[in-house]
């Protein structure tokens, strides 16, 4: 028939329409490896966040003190720097597909034994295998976007590992609440393991991007440095950061007590959702102030601590549950802007050789932050009692972050000063 020989392709187009078809396939792989690469991220930190509605659970339960619980929170952010710190470079030398699989079938473990807990040990345990699990799989999935990278759409791997963190820590406090209120204790976990599984098995089909070399062995070996270039930036920014990172973990591990205190009548739902609240409020920080100079994002995040340090104190003063919402609002938005524009600030000028180091110096003091200052407030919990030291935290973060101010405007003015002509500088 003339229409099909005149659709059909001649024998000199044949090569040509044949590497048509495998760049389209190879393409709609890669973006198929893409979208499994951020679900696996968003799982592994939502799964993060899913116990901290129900602590006061645990609390009431099995009698936990705030100490506690301040450890199980912590030993997870103590496993996932472990994690970061050790299995960074393990898929340059493994691949990415068998890290991610390894990690995802240990975070379905955690999220088993999370299920099945009995008491702060079994708690403690299951956190420890869930932080090292995250540590290890979003360093394989984070480099697996980079990598992944479209050229038509630059930026879309930064943005994807910038906003997917708090974005999914607050999907996951929002899914555990609901499902605390009108399904059993452990459905949230099960349903985790479950989706866990089902993506190791998926992440065996995916693209691998990583040219696998020896010395896997020599690759766990911890490394932290700050190279010369950032140092005086990561300092000037690093009482920032640090007041942010500890005031998220203050509220991811006390926030349901801290809300039970001021509301004791307050529904447990209503407890449990103030760490979303700050959660949520930092994602949309991030996706608003993403194009927003970095040292002027990292001060506003700075100043954004002193009004909701103010409303902590005037939470456990008859303001009462509104005021820590407000105070859960304002903490987000330091949290998102101090840690977007420090971060941000950093790698602006870094060779790509450096910036392995400088992330691992960033999240080393980001984690310790976090997880160091809860173990001492859970602590000060057990002597003086939540209201005390909730006072004590909130003047520290005000303290904290009028320093950061303070070493961020010092750092400001001396690039002014580098940047004149050296003619100026003199006259």
């Amino acid at each position: 028939m003339p229409g099909v020989i005149c659709d059909a392709p001649s024998a000199s187009d044949a090569p040509a329409h044949i590497a048509h078809q495998a760049t389209r396939t190879r393409t709609r792989r890669r973006t198929a490896s893409f979208a499994l690469d951020v679900s696996i991220l968003a799982a592994l930190l939502a799964a993060s966040s899913a116990p901290t509605p129900l602590y006061p659970l645990y609390q009431d339960q099995w009698g936990l003190s705030a100490l506690a619980v301040t450890v199980v929170f912590s030993a997870y952010a103590l496993a996932l720097l472990l994690a970061l710190l050790t299995t960074g470079a393990l898929s340059d030398h493994l691949g990415q597909r068998p890290v991610l699989a390894g990690a995802l079938l240990m975070a379905a473990a955690s999220m088993v034994l999370l299920a099945s807990a009995d008491g702060a040990g079994s708690l403690t345990i299951a956190r420890v295998l869930q932080g090292a699990a995250t540590g290890a799989a979003t360093s394989a999935a984070g480099a697996a976007l980079l990598d992944l990278e479209n050229p038509r759409r630059p930026g879309r791997s930064a943005l994807a590992n910038s906003v997917t963190p708090v974005a999914c820590i607050a999907t996951g406090v929002l899914v555990s609440t609901l499902l605390v209120r009108f399904a059993p204790a452990p459905t949230v976990f099960v349903l985790l393991a479950a989706l866990f599984l089902a993506q190791a098995i998926a992440a065996t089909f995916t693209t691998e991007t990583a040219h696998r070399r020896v010395g896997a062995l020599r690759s766990l070996r911890p490394r932290a440095g700050v190279p010369p270039p950032v140092r005086r930036t990561l300092l000037a920014a690093g009482a920032a950061v640090g007041t942010v990172w500890a005031l998220g973990g203050f509220y991811s591990s006390l926030g349901p007590a801290l809300a039970g205190l001021v509301a004791p009548d307050a529904p447990q739902a209503a407890r449990g959702m103030v760490f979303f609240t700050l959660s949520a409020t930092a994602a949309l920080t991030v996706w608003a102030l993403r194009r927003t100079p970095p040292r002027a994002t990292a001060i506003g995040g700075c100043l954004s601590v002193l009004p909701a340090a103010a409303l902590t104190l005037s939470g456990l003063h008859s303001a009462g549950l509104p005021a820590v919402y407000g105070d859960a609002v304002l903490a987000g938005i330091a949290f998102g802007a101090v840690s977007q524009g420090a971060l941000r600030m950093l790698l602006a000028s870094l060779d790509e050789r450096d910036r392995a180091a400088t992330l691992a110096a960033y999240y080393i003091l980001s984690y310790l932050a976090m997880s160091l200052p809860a173990v001492a407030a859970g602590a000060a919990t057990q002597h003086y009692g939540l209201g005390t030291t909730s006072h004590a935290y909130a003047i520290i973060a005000a303290l904290l972050a009028l320093a950061a101010l303070a070493a961020l405007a010092t750092l400001t003015a001396s690039r002014r000063v580098a940047a004149r002509p050296e003619a100026d500088r003199f006259r």
